[in-house]
């Protein structure tokens, strides 16, 4: 029987056989428990990374060339998306793993010098297109959160604040409500998978409200560099107001405390929600709110 964390070639969403090709895996991937067994041509091909530690392999034993990537953004669940991206076989980005690539491209160096059309490029082209929607961008920014520090370094969450500013601050009556835009999906040949167009809702008014319990998921130091964004960009100061309200009443009813409100990016844990904030939380929330408060730096 074979182990579960021991992936080999022919049972690895079928590489072998897409890639017409028989020949026996001479390289391991070893990331946390499992074990990826491919070939090498593929990798060396795509990325910077593994063709140094390739070249820099010595098989004394004769197992081949295992390798270790256990420090890989996003795991073997990401390595999965690589390997196909490696074999050309159909790969969709989405606004859910759009950042894991990105940032697992980097640390491969998947770069153009390796190999034109790379994953850096592939996912950075998805990213522009996914600013141009409101609500795909809130996705990319809720995700950021687990890709930290390496997300920040490659401005993915200042163009997603950046954008999400901008819309807030346009005059939505002229460009339609941002809710309606298509979500983005994408596979990794570029075309459009139409049956996954967002089911359209009832037509409504566009009031100056429209963005502030989206926005509300978002922890106080990117929910602050938002509204800071969308002051700099022109809004104004009864909606920063507003906002502020919202995002105070919400989670001063109750919040989850996981980890320390104030390390990024979070969604609301329903369990938590019976569990109040300590009073330390409250108050540095408190503080941070007012600190925001439009006439409070006039």
């Amino acid at each position: 029987m074979e182990l579960a964390g021991m992936v080999h070639v022919q049972s690895f969403i079928e590489l072998g056989r897409e890639c017409n090709t028989e020949l026996p895996s001479d390289v391991i991937i070893e990331i946390a428990d499992i074990s990826f067994h491919l070939h090498k041509f593929p990798l060396l091909k795509r990325s910077g990374l593994l063709r140094k530690m390739i070249s820099e392999c010595h098989d004394e034993i004769g197992n081949g060339c295992v390798l270790q990537l256990h420090d890989l953004p996003g795991g073997a669940k990401t390595f999965e998306l690589v390997a196909k991206f490696c074999y050309d076989v159909k790969m969709e980005l989405s606004p859910y793993n759009v950042v894991a690539l990105r940032c697992a491209a980097e640390h491969l160096r998947m770069t153009e010098d390796c190999f034109e059309g790379n994953l850096i490029s592939l996912a950075e082209n998805f990213l522009n297109e996914i600013y141009g929607n409101w609500k795909d961008t809130m996705k990319v920014l809720e995700t950021c959160e687990e890709f930290l520090p390496l997300a920040e370094e490659l401005h993915i969450i200042t163009q997603c604040i950046n954008s999400l500013a901008s819309k807030a601050c346009s005059d939505q009556s002229l460009f339609g409500w941002p809710m309606l835009a298509q979500s983005s999906e994408k596979s990794s040949n570029g075309s459009n998978l139409w049956n996954g167009i967002c089911k359209v809702e009832k037509s409504r008014s566009v009031e100056s409200d429209w963005w502030y319990e989206d926005v509300s998921v978002l922890r106080i130091p990117v929910y602050r560099r938002l509204i800071l964004t969308m002051e700099s960009k022109g809004m104004k100061p009864e909606n920063i107001a507003g906002s502020l309200m919202f995002y105070s009443k919400k989670y001063f009813r109750g919040l989850s405390r996981n980890s320390s409100f104030h390390d990024g990016i979070n969604h609301v844990n329903p369990i938590a929600l019976v569990l109040a904030p300590s009073e330390s939380e409250q108050r540095a929330l408190l503080e941070d709110i007012i600190e925001l408060l439009p006439l409070r730096r006039e």
